[in-house]
């Protein structure tokens, strides 16, 4: 479940009622992409950008990456229309995944041969999405490390400080339902 925006218009770092130390309360907050498009789908320079994250979504799971999750977070996720009178330019994307094989000469090639995947500037040129990848077959020292950086980096707003969430969605869920949604969201807008 997406929490409310609090009087900052940030998703709050934790539900107020259930306080910091509950983990059932704390971002990132898990969801589905399905309940994402409906939370975020209200104008059209949204729409784009979540028709890119559903592009960007398909093409991981076209390479295999399928097993891991999304934390999503930056603007998109604020009201940053009315905090900073514009629209939202892309949204900032973690994906935590295991590789899709063990054989890491092919791994090299599938990340090789999918750049747009792998690459931020390329994501964020062809998809909208500011995306980065921490590879969960890695050592854990190495997974810690990379988790503490982007939960560092995704809990507070760069330019105030402020503590804010995030949300989680897992890789392989309805992401064809969610289009389904998304165009319903297009053609009534």
């Amino acid at each position: 479940m997406i929490p409310e925006l609090n009087q900052s218009g940030v998703l709050p770092p934790f539900i107020p009622e259930q306080g910091p130390t509950d983990p059932a309360g704390m971002a990132p907050y898990k969801t589905t992409i399905t309940e994402f498009i409906h939370r975020y789908a209200h104008t059209f320079e949204r729409r784009a950008i979540l028709r890119g994250l559903l592009d960007y979504r398909r093409k991981l799971k076209s390479i295999g990456v399928r097993n891991g999750f999304q934390w999503l977070d930056g603007s998109f996720v604020e009201d940053v229309e009315l905090n900073r009178g514009r629209p939202p330019s892309d949204v900032d994307i973690v994906t935590f995944a295991l590789r899709p094989t063990n054989d890491l000469e092919l791994w090299k090639k599938l990340v090789y041969e999918n750049t747009d995947l792998f690459l931020p500037n390329e994501a964020k040129q062809k998809y909208c999405c500011d995306a980065y990848f921490v590879d969960l077959n890695t050592h854990p020292i190495h997974v810690v490390s990379n988790t503490r950086y982007w939960f560092g980096l995704f809990s507070h707003q760069r330019e105030s400080y402020l503590w804010k969430g995030m949300v989680e969605i897992p890789i392989d869920c309805s992401d064809d339902e969610a289009l389904e949604i998304l165009d319903r969201e297009a053609g009534n807008a």
